[in-house]
């Protein structure tokens, strides 16, 4: 009398992702990544300020602020 075949040990994964697959990905990805930091980013935004606004005065040490301050050293 025959015995049925034993099944494998190790069946394949059912993942249809091979390490491959992986691999390539990743390597396509920092590819990707590397050709993305070559490139240039443009030019960037600036604010755009009349001159009256350029020149008036933007920080005053009014009595409030001095307090804050007072308040806040260590």
């Amino acid at each position: 009398m025959k015995t049925p075949p034993e099944p494998p040990r190790n069946p394949p994964p059912g993942n249809p992702l091979q390490r491959r697959d992986i691999l390539k990905t990743l390597g396509l990805g920092a590819a990707g990544a590397a050709a993305a930091a070559v490139l240039p980013a443009g030019d960037a935004a600036q604010a755009m300020e009349s001159p009256q606004e350029q020149l008036k005065t933007r920080y005053r040490e009014t009595e409030h602020v001095k307090r804050f301050y007072a308040l806040n050293r260590l």
